[in-house]
């Protein structure tokens, strides 16, 4: 026995060991083969809180996602929080390397003790496996394992590092949605060719909503036919034991709104945002024309149309990001057409690259926040670069950029509101989008949700203060605050409405609602 058995696990094959086996041993090897839902539903054990350790008697809605997953190359599924998917997954996958020969696998979640907590389910199924339906074991660890027939499973982050230098058959991202936006979109820059090489390679992508992110976004783009992906949806009602009283029993210990996103797989953003949820569901993500140096260009430059850029500055040291939009300021709606995101850009090194893509959309004009090292930043382009075509702090001699105080950040999300929700800016920039869908009130002011990231919204905050200032005027000869107050005019008619107005049948400008009082309407300047 010790001479068939791998470091002294009995429950493993180790290598080169010779096995006589029977003719139903080879028909249910046959089948396994052919079949891996056959396969998961009489050799995959699991375990379940109830009954302990259970066959994986597989439910309909999981069956026919390892069909999909089998005969699939790309796959992105949308599922309820405890359905199984990641069971389903796992399954699936040691039915590929045990079946195939020479198959490199990557299991990928937000952090790596996820990725080998998941390592680990598979490996408690292999040790329960016949050992005719087992390959001999070379490699066996919390962070892979080596199959005789050169097969290999390995766990990881999601991130670009964690696995470059592989090439891989087939890659499975857990709960996609809750990776870092800015660590998806690296993962896929840097990753994805390496995958898409192979003619039969896979990527599994299963997720809950979390919000409106590269998640978000791929999943859109295989509905609507945009990318290759395959769109498996999971509702929560498909899972045995889930019905009309669970649903309510389930909101009563959470709350509607998690339900939704959780369980119905609504792509919500956090509660309380700045910007409506139904605007947020509004924004279109579009891909951009083309990407360089994380300069992301929406819209190329037009000639005789004006451009703001507003710049937020981080540190640098690979935390927070670094940022920019360009805004074409031309007409109404101003539009999003350029924007930069990095964490990792010096500030010493960020006001060369502001001026190249300043003068690039017609020597735009910029504003840079001057909180930390936004200062040094705005006084290098001013001072040393020569780039004068800023807006900087009024009345406040050698101040340049502008401080983001609490007044100004106040007017600007009010404004930004504005702009958004009445379709007076266009975004269709995935990172401002996802962030803005994090963006909620904090006491009496807004930031990013549970320790995220603001710096794209941020910018345009800065941007949409701006845009009421008088300097604003004087570049786009628009007078933007008196736009947007004939809009909180209108709103506030339509609230009045069901009260009612009395015409008078003269000329004036006096209403009179019920009750008697006279609102005169002032045309005097109208401001914020």
């Amino acid at each position: 026995m010790a001479k068939t058995i791998y470091l002294g696990n009995p429950n493993l094959k180790r290598q080169n060991v010779e096995i006589d086996y029977t003719q139903e041993q080879i028909e249910e090897f046959i089948k396994c083969r052919d079949n891996p839902s056959y396969f998961i539903k009489n050799y995959i054990h699991i375990v379940n809180l109830d009954e302990g350790l259970i066959k994986f008697d597989l439910y309909p809605f999981q069956e026919e996602l390892v069909k999909t997953l089998y005969t699939t190359r790309f796959t992105i599924v949308k599922c309820p929080r405890q359905s199984g998917k990641s069971q389903t997954s796992l399954a699936f996958m040691l039915h590929y390397v045990l079946f195939n020969d020479q198959r490199q696998v990557a299991i990928l979640a937000n952090k790596s003790a996820t990725s080998r907590e998941l390592l680990g389910r598979l490996q408690m199924a292999y040790e329960r496996l016949p050992y005719f339906l087992q390959q001999g074991v070379m490699e066996w660890n919390k962070g892979s394992i080596v199959l005789e027939n050169g097969s290999r499973i390995m766990a990881g982050s999601t991130s670009s590092s964690s696995i470059r230098g592989y090439s891989f058959n087939l890659i499975f991202l857990d709960e996609f949605a809750f990776v870092q936006q800015g660590m998806a979109e690296d993962f896929f820059r840097s990753v994805y060719p390496t995958i898409s090489s192979g003619k039969d390679s896979k990527v599994i992508i299963v997720s809950t909503p979390n919000g409106m992110n590269h998640f978000y976004k791929m999943w859109s783009d295989a509905v609507d036919g945009r990318n290759t992906y395959k769109p498996f949806e999971i509702n929560w009602w498909d899972v045995p034991g889930r019905d009309s009283a669970w649903k309510e029993e389930t909101i009563n210990n959470t709350s509607e709104e998690q339900f939704k996103q959780e369980f119905e797989c609504e792509f919500l953003g956090s509660a309380g945002t700045l910007i409506s949820p139904a605007k947020l569901h509004a924004l279109v993500i579009k891909d951009p024309l083309h990407t360089k140096d994380n300069l992301k260009v929406y819209e190329e430059t037009i000639e005789n149309h004006a451009y703001f850029i507003a710049v937020d500055v981080a540190e640098g040291r690979g935390q927070d990001y670094s940022s920019m939009s360009v805004i074409d300021i031309t007409n109404l709606p101003f539009r999003q057409v350029a924007t930069y995101k990095s964490n990792e850009i010096s500030p010493l090194l960020f006001p060369n690259y502001i001026m190249q893509v300043a003068m690039a959309y017609n020597d735009a004009t910029c504003i840079v926040e001057s909180n930390g090292p936004g200062a040094e930043v705005a006084n290098i382009l001013h001072y040393d670069l020569e780039y004068d075509n800023t807006i900087n702090e009024s009345g406040v001699y050698n101040k340049l950029g502008r401080k983001m105080t609490s007044r100004i950040k106040g007017i600007g999300c009010s404004n930004l509101k504005d702009l958004l929700e009445h379709d007076k800016l266009v975004v269709n920039d995935m990172a401002t989008i996802s962030e803005l869908s994090m963006f909620v009130t904090k006491g009496k002011s807004w930031a990013a949700e549970g320790g995220g990231h603001d710096d794209m919204v941020m910018g345009l905050v800065m941007f949409s203060w701006v845009a009421t200032q008088p300097e604003f005027k004087e570049l786009t000869d628009m007078e933007l605050r008196l736009k947007l107050y004939a809009n909180k005019i209108h709103e506030i008619e339509e609230d009045l409405t069901p009260f009612g107005f009395i015409d008078s049948g003269d000329d004036s400008d006096d209403y009179v609602v019920e009750g008697g009082e006279v609102w005169q309407v002032s045309h005097e300047s109208m401001r914020f």
